[in-house]
Formats: C-alpha cells, structure tokens, sequence
C-alpha cells in the first residue's frame, strides 16, 4: 500500500463517520448545548468540512469548495467567507445552523475534492516542506495526517454530542 493509499481510506473514512451522527437529527437537536458554551453537531460538522477544505485546497492549488461550489451562500451563515471555526467565541459557534443534507452535502463535496487531491500525490510530494514556521518544518504529508486527526478528533466530538443529548 502506497502512503497517498493510507491518507485516502483516513480521509475517505470520514463522511461515513459523520453521516452516522447526522442522519435522522433535525435542525434543534444539531444546534442544542450539552453545556453553555459546548460546541453543538452543527458547529462541529460544519467545522469538520471547513477545516478540510480550508487547508488542503491551498495544498491543492485551488478555490476552496465553500466558496467555489456556493456552499458559503447557501449556508449564509454571519461570518466572513474565510472563516473555519477556529478561535471563534461560543456564540459564534451558536451562530451555525443548517440543514443535515446542507451539512453532509458540504462534508461530501469537500471530501471529494481532498480525495482527488490526495490520489494525485508520490511519496515525493508528501516529504515536500509546506511550512517553514515550525521546527521541524511540516511536510505536505505531515499536514495532510494532522488534518485527519482534527477532523476525526471532531467526528469523535459530535458523535459524543449527540449521543448525551439523546440519552
């Protein structure tokens, strides 16, 4: 199996997670708090598609789908294109509300283009240094991976928030 392989089933796993915490939730159980400043489905969803889309389009070279597939204007949601949900206040986060097919329909879409994405990469691409900032540099796989884990990370989350609010 060939690394871009690995990154694909990882990357590939995630619709199918979050689709299991979807489906069959309407739109108040996808905005409800278990706590005051808790993150809900809906945010952390939404967060999972952006944060992917967000980081590999740059990587990929192109537009991000929020914006170049109109995801943007059919959430509408308060905030500026760019944004992905880091360092956003509780009530920001209280702001996302939206559909279950808008939510997966976003996660799919951008999913899709991180596949087409990953299966275009050699081993050669993925040791290519992407950023300077940190010591050691970060490598284009080594972004990829820390990608999956924070949208696998928030798939665990929201799989967690739906299940104490329905108990």
């Amino acid at each position: 199996m060939r690394s871009k392989d690995v990154l694909a089933d990882g990357f590939g796993r995630i619709e199918g997670l979050v689709r299991s915490v979807v489906e069959g939730a309407d739109e108040a159980l996808l905005t409800r708090r278990v706590g005051r400043e808790a993150n809900t489905v809906a945010w952390l969803v939404w967060h999972i598609a952006r944060v992917q889309d967000a980081q590999v389009a740059p990587l990929a070279g192109t537009e991000q789908v929020w914006t170049a597939r109109g995801w943007a204007q059919r959430f509408g949601l308060p905030f500026d294109d760019e944004a992905n949900g880091y360092g956003q206040s509780p009530d920001e986060a209280a702001r996302v509300v939206a559909s279950p097919a808008d939510l997966l329909g976003y996660l799919h879409d951008a999913t899709a283009a991180t596949l087409a994405y990953v299966a275009t990469l050699s081993d050669e691409d993925l040791d290519e240094v992407v950023d300077e900032a940190w010591d050691p540099p970060v490598t284009r796989g080594v972004r990829l991976v820390s990608i999956l884990a924070d949208v696998l990370e928030h798939a665990g989350q929201a799989a967690y928030v739906r299940g104490v609010l329905e108990s």
